[in-house]
Parts: C-alpha cells; sequence; structure tokens
C-alpha cells in the first residue's frame, strides 16, 4: 500500500469516477490508475469498486467505508508537511482563496494588499467562483480558504464562521421617480423591471423571499453575478437594480442613485470556510483574522479535532 495508490482512489471519486480524468489530474496513464487500483484491491482481499467490464460505476460497501480513512490519511500527510514547512520557513509558502466577485472586488482588495504587504513571499492565488464551487474547491484540497454569503454551512467537511452582515440597495438611474418617495416599498420596487444577481449568489434567495412573502410578482429581466455587469444594465435603462450595497461608489457610480432598502430585503451573512482537519500555518490564520477578527483560533482548534 502506498500514497500514490490512496490519491488515485480519492481522485477516482472526485472525478466521477472517470479514470481518463484521474489519469491526467495525477499525471500518470489510465493503465497505471488501473493497476494501481487493482494492486490495492488484490492487497486488501475487497473490491473498492463497482464496474460494469472496465468502466468503473461507483463504491462498493467497503469501498465506501475505506474512502473516510483515505481521506484522512491523506490529509494528516499533508498535514505533517505543512507543520515542517511552518518552522521551516514561517513566511513562505503558498495560500489559494477562492471566493465570489463581490467578495474579491469590493470586501477583499485592503485585505489582501496588507496580507501581500505582511507577508511578501507567501505566494497569493484568487479564484473568483460560484459557492458551490468554492465549496467543492476546499473539499477537494485545492482552496485553503472560502469566503461566501451562500453555499457553505450545509457541507458537513466544512466549518464556517461569520465575517460580517451587509444588506441591498436599490440602484436607479439619476431623475427616477423611485429616487423621489418620500419611502421606499416593496410594492413600488415591484412595478419596474428589476436587474439583480443570479440565483445562488450574493443574497438573491433573500430578494425572492421578501417579495414572495409580500405576496409580489416581480420581472427579473437580467441576473448577473457581477454588480458591475448589473450597474451597466441599469445605466442603459433596462430596469432598477438590486445590489449588495457596498457595490455602490458615489465617487464613480455617478450617473447612478443609491436607495437604502435595509428594512425591505434580509440582512446577510458573508462566511469564511476551511476544511476540517486541515492545518492552518500562521499566515493563513492571519488572513483569516483580518476577514474575520476572532475566528481563527475557533477554526485552528475545531479545524484539527478529529471527525467523530
Amino acid at each position: 500500500m502506498n500514497f500514490q495508490q490512496l490519491r488515485i482512489v480519492r481522485e477516482t471519486v472526485l472525478r466521477g469516477f472517470n479514470l481518463t480524468e484521474v489519469a491526467n489530474a495525477l499525471f500518470t496513464s489510465q493503465p497505471g490508475v488501473s493497476k494501481h487500483i487493482k494492486d490495492l484491491e488484490d492487497e486488501l482481499g475487497v473490491e473498492l469498486f463497482v464496474r460494469r467490464g472496465k468502466r468503473l460505476l461507483g463504491l462498493t460497501e467497503p469501498g465506501k467505508e475505506l474512502l473516510e480513512t483515505v481521506d484522512r490519511i491523506l490529509r494528516d500527510a499533508q498535514n505533517l508537511r505543512s507543520i515542517a514547512d511552518q518552522f521551516a520557513s514561517r513566511e513562505q509558502g503558498s495560500l489559494t482563496v477562492a471566493t465570489t466577485h463581490t467578495q474579491a472586488r469590493y470586501a477583499l482588495p485592503n485585505v489582501i494588499k496588507d496580507f501581500k504587504s505582511r507577508y511578501p513571499q507567501v505566494h497569493l492565488a484568487l479564484h473568483q467562483s460560484s459557492p458551490r464551487e468554492i465549496a467543492e474547491m476546499l473539499v477537494a484540497g485545492e482552496a485553503d480558504i472560502g469566503i461566501a454569503t451562500e453555499g457553505l454551512t450545509s457541507v458537513p467537511e466544512l466549518i464556517t464562521v461569520p465575517c460580517y452582515s451587509w444588506h441591498h440597495a436599490v440602484i436607479v438611474p439619476l431623475g427616477h421617480p423611485l429616487a423621489k418617495l418620500p419611502e421606499l416599498s416593496l410594492q413600488a420596487i415591484a412595478e419596474y423591471p428589476i436587474v439583480t444577481y443570479h440565483e445562488g449568489f450574493t443574497g438573491r434567495a433573500h430578494i425572492d423571499a421578501a417579495f414572495a412573502d409580500a405576496g409580489l410578482n416581480v420581472d427579473v429581466v437580467i441576473s448577473a453575478i457581477d454588480a458591475d455587469v448589473i450597474k451597466t444594465y441599469v445605466d442603459v435603462g433596462l430596469g432598477i437594480g438590486i445590489v449588495a450595497s457596498m457595490a455602490f461608489n458615489p465617487a464613480k457610480d455617478t450617473e447612478l442613485v443609491r436607495l437604502g432598502a435595509d428594512k425591505l430585503f434580509p440582512a446577510n451573512t458573508t462566511l469564511l470556510a476551511v476544511r476540517r482537519g486541515v492545518y492552518l500555518r500562521d499566515y493563513a490564520r492571519h488572513f483569516i483574522d483580518a476577514v474575520a477578527p476572532g475566528s481563527d483560533e475557533t477554526l485552528a482548534r475545531e479545524s484539527q479535532a478529529t471527525d467523530a
């Protein structure tokens, strides 16, 4: 039994049992992947995968039991390397952060600027992804830290902590009738075409729920993952926008007006997540504390706790 065999088992599950993709991901050949799997099965005396001819269709019951142990062994091996690296080079290494466009564009620039000033020899990779992809990257070990508003709390392999709360705002062109109302209401908003976030992004569920609870049908004419795209289409007159309030910049968005909507839509909470059981180096904990002050100790403690 060796680490390459264990990596192949884990990667086979992650790649949907497609051995060609497994071979490409691990920089080896498909026949080599098949041989490693067969050798491991022969050594253990059980079949790990359900087969149809040469195709793998899924895990057998022994395979399902083994997968958790395989994952833990590989994670612990990575932790050993991380601990050694921590003492060999405390301020060198790499950090991969997966987040949404809104967080990358509006919430993180100053954090990342300060981090790079403090740790110039740490390579920081910033990936913009959907909440679902962020969770998948964390679980697969392709990202160290994930930051998003949706999609993280339901993944059992992850530990999450709150970063901050924020609200949506309504944006309209200069001179729009909504800007002249003494008080904004959901009923008034629903009279106009709406440009807002795509489903599953940046609190869209809270927007939909607010209108549904009020018994209002709305016409979402354009949805996007990027607030800058939303503002562009509001500016050309295709509708009114509903965006994260932080996405509005009075100095730059001079042709638009932001209308407060704190009382109309529920507050949203941005979350930070790490994979359970993963060792966090000092610079990763520093980044976490900058985004979610006071939470790095909690994550460090819980992430290294043994799964029940």
